[in-house]
């Protein structure tokens, strides 16, 4: 079983594309909260999508018993259910999480994706493999065959259902997810909690070029309070890991995880959100709900000392890159939500935090806050890092990676 495990989770490092400067700009409204100094810098997207590179072609070993060589392009995608690679490599001994989180791993015969289900299934195999996933529990429950399948978190519940929708104050307990990200006593983005020592957030909140920004013991973490006026102990940050793929002048894969210095204890305040399937998909016009302390208004220099919440529905991306929206300027790796009439977004303050969608029982981390133009404008919807796509840099980040430090 041991071996088993370290089987499945090889990892395979890529080569990044770096895309030349583009022009003309234009300013995004919203990103990091006002008010902090070392922070302060614009963010700038470009009116056009990046020009199609083509894409170069690595050879890969992999770590199996039985190493093979594999040519696959830089831009691979590892377990996202399309073939990459010539011997198609990047698509085996994947795992995930499918429906109600029961980790699954892809079978040899016919690509299919089982549960990981096990005769003499034990608490110590299932807390080992938890580990390697980056979780600390893990809850047993029956699935398809009569023997304990393994899903790692219990996450995405609610602990009040009781909550008015539309831009107002939330209820405590209604998004036990959702953090504050405090850099030297001042809200500066969202984050959200995924599981007990971890939290995932934007990485354009943790600018490269800011060296302080990137230091873990100028921020504090905050979590099960709804306003800013009563925190709680913080949560103190271990290291700070930044997508190395993040691109700051598109926001493609705009996406942090910051490693917790001690684990957080689950109650009715504080709880993970659920991360998704790698192929789970909302429609476009499902009912969304996102949070955040950021400001209330377009171009205010104040944050919302109380936790907001709004329901905004999910846009096809084809609408979202219309002439009359942003204009081919969404990548696949994001996701817009809102309304194209307007009046209902995320904006200054609440980038690095949840968009949420909800499941059958449960609430499912769809995106991550990232950019917009202005807040609430007509055409003009919010725009988050879709989690699905940025699933295996996660699983890969929480499984002991080193943080990534600034060039000097």
């Amino acid at each position: 079983m041991r071996n088993f495990i370290y089987k499945i989770l090889w990892v395979i490092s890529f080569a990044l594309i770096v895309f030349p400067p583009l022009n003309p700009y234009e300013k995004v409204q919203y990103g990091l909260g006002p008010g902090v100094t070392p922070l302060s810098h614009p963010h700038y997207i470009p009116r056009y999508p990046p020009a199609v590179v083509a894409p170069q072609q690595n050879k890969v070993e992999f770590g199996t018993r039985n190493a093979m060589s594999d040519t696959c392009p830089s831009n691979t995608v590892q377990c996202d259910g399309k073939k990459d690679c010539q011997h198609g490599t990047d698509e085996a001994y994947c795992v995930r999480f499918g429906e109600e989180n029961c980790l699954q791993v892809k079978t040899s015969k016919g690509g299919r994706f089982l549960p990981v289900c096990y005769e003499g299934w034990d608490d110590s195999e299932a807390t080992q493999i938890c580990k390697r996933l980056g979780f600390r529990n893990f809850v047993l429950f029956w699935f398809f065959c009569m023997v304990p399948c393994l899903s790692c978190p219990d996450c995405g519940k609610q602990q009040s259902t009781s909550r008015i929708i539309g831009g107002t104050i939330a209820k405590i307990g209604s998004w036990p997810w959702q953090l504050s990200l405090q850099f030297r006593g001042s809200h500066v983005c969202g984050g959200v909690l995924i599981s007990p020592d971890f939290v995932l957030s934007a990485a354009h909140c943790f600018p490269s070029d800011n060296i302080a920004a990137l230091s873990p013991t100028n921020w504090k973490v905050y979590g099960g309070m709804v306003s800013l006026n009563s925190l709680p102990e913080p949560y103190l940050v271990e290291k700070i890991i930044l997508d190395e793929n993040y691109n700051k002048t598109t926001n493609d894969q705009d996406v942090a995880l910051l490693k917790l210095k001690s684990p957080v204890t689950f109650n009715d305040k504080v709880q993970p959100a659920c991360l998704p399937a790698f192929d789970q998909n909302f429609a476009h016009g499902t009912q969304c709900w996102t949070s955040g302390f950021g400001t209330t208004q377009a171009g205010s220099g104040v944050v919302s000392k109380d936790l907001m919440e709004v329901t905004v529905d999910i846009i096809d991306t084809r609408v979202c890159n219309s002439r009359d929206v942003y204009e081919g300027l969404v990548t696949d790796n994001m996701i817009c939500a809102g309304k194209l009439e307007g009046g209902k977004d995320s904006c200054q303050g609440d980038s690095g935090g949840p968009l949420v969608c909800q499941g059958k029982s449960r609430f499912y981390l769809v995106g991550i806050t990232s950019w917009g133009a202005g807040c609430g404008g007509k055409n003009k919807p919010g725009v988050y890092t879709k989690v699905s796509r940025v699933l295996p840099w996660i699983y890969t980040s929480m499984h002991d990676k080193p943080a990534r430090t600034p060039n000097m």
